[in-house]
């Protein structure tokens, strides 16, 4: 196997084993910290040997023994868990010149409960939102420092002290590596969907550069999902989060045209959008939707229900098949469970879909002075399009200028100044 293939191969099981290589060895040590330490003293070891020897034949197990050599060493090396180092050591000794199986089995009565403990402490709420994200994407969706900070646009060594502040905050705090207790799991889950929702966000509308999207970011955020709902399959809003990314990602290659121009939602070509994602988005709302009917007395929370909005036009084959009543419906559910100015600001576009342009107007102008939306492009772009709609074309031009001015993305700014010239000339924006 060639040097070049040989690290891509690496690369390749890293990005799917590191989290779980980083979840044993954190119940080992108990320090998230120290445990991606070991993870990556394994990946170092890996990336001097495989090129030479070659690649094992179980690599994740190789990784995992290799870093658990590692954490009985330091856990020696501190005279501490004496019992667990002999244990451990034990368990290694009797594997003999191939250890990795009965390390891997050993493993398998504790793994899911590991990543999924490892899930919490990455998401943790004493982090802060940046933190947590940037630990999420190294720990979980084993990203390099690099590539995060390529998909945020922001340099390595910003990213880097984020996740070393991160793991000294989580050490400070002393922060168990544990699944939480059920009466604080509702809020700890809140913050875990958090993360995993942001992430897709970025990568879906990034906020800033030349492109409108950052796949890796919603490929990464899709993928956690999935893994989370296999961790907690009892959990409503897991699959409602998961059904959400599913439908999203089935318009990625539909939303832009081949220049990488964005095609906004009602200008796509629906036969682009990914049926399969789209069928796997419909069963995981079902599955979530019958987990809270299951609850008494508990209605669909949030994810859920931005999951059903999003199912109207999964199942609409062109937008005048669209259900905007259903789906002003659902928004009024939503900002009855969510109090956001963003979610009324969404609700007022379905209103003026459902019932015409003026009575989202009325809903937007009850916004405007909210301090959360100040800086927020999307309120003057959707009110600029609303007065549009109206034949407003004066007003709705310096919306749009509003809104260029406060946006990062060089291609939404290029389509929010179409729209500027499209109504100088008097003319109702195309796009």
């Amino acid at each position: 196997m060639a040097m070049s293939e040989t690290h891509r191969t690496i690369d390749a099981v890293w990005r799917i084993e590191s989290a779980r290589v980083i979840a044993g060895l954190a119940r080992i040590v108990r320090d998230v910290g120290r445990a991606e330490e070991l993870a990556q003293d394994a990946l170092v070891a890996a990336l001097e040997q495989w090129p030479r020897d070659g690649v094992p034949k179980n690599p994740g197990a190789w990784l995992m023994a290799t870093a658990k050599h590692r954490a009985i060493d330091l856990v020696r090396r501190e005279q501490v868990l004496a019992r667990k180092v002999q244990e451990l050591g034990h368990e290694i000794e009797t594997g003999g010149a191939n250890p990795e199986p009965d390390i891997d089995a050993a493993l398998d009565d504790d793994i899911g409960d590991d990543v999924l403990r490892l899930v919490f402490t990455a998401c943790h709420p004493v982090l802060s939102t940046e933190a947590r994200v940037a630990l999420t994407l190294r720990m979980l969706g084993g990203l390099s420092t690099k590539e995060i900070a390529r998909a945020y646009l922001v340099g390595e060594s910003t990213i880097q002290q984020r996740i070393v502040r991160a793991k000294r905050t989580l050490a400070d705090a002393k922060v168990p590596f544990e699944v939480p207790a059920a009466n604080e799991r509702p809020a700890r889950l809140a913050s875990v969907l958090e993360v995993i929702y942001l992430i897709f966000n970025e990568g879906y509308s990034a906020t800033a550069g030349d492109d409108w999207m950052r796949p890796t970011l919603c490929e990464e955020a899709l993928r956690l999902g999935r893994v989370l709902a296999g961790l907690a399959p009892q959990e409503p809003e897991v699959h409602g989060l998961v059904a959400l990314l599913e439908i999203q990602a089935s318009r990625a290659t539909a939303r832009t045209d081949s220049a990488g121009e964005p095609i906004l939602l009602l200008d796509q070509d629906r036969t682009r959008w990914d049926q399969v994602l789209i069928r796997r988005g419909l069963a995981a709302l079902e599955q979530a939707e019958a987990l809270s009917a299951e609850v008494p007395g508990d209605d669909r929370g949030p994810y859920t229900l931005q999951a059903a909005i999003a199912a109207c036009h999964a199942r609409a084959t062109t937008p005048p098949d669209t259900d905007w009543a259903r789906i002003a419906s659902l928004y009024d559910a939503l900002a009855d469970v969510v109090e956001s100015p963003i979610v009324e600001l969404n609700r007022a576009v379905a209103l003026s879909m459902a019932h015409g342009p003026a009575a989202g107007l009325d809903l937007v102008d009850t916004l405007t002075d909210n301090p959360a939306l100040k800086a927020y492009h999307l309120l003057p772009s959707v009110r600029g399009d609303l007065l549009a709609k109206l034949g407003r074309y004066d007003e709705a031009r310096a919306e749009f200028e509003r809104a260029a001015t406060l946006t990062d993305n060089a291609r939404e700014q290029a389509l929010l100044r179409e729209r500027v010239d499209a109504c100088a000339r008097g003319e109702a924006p195309t796009r």
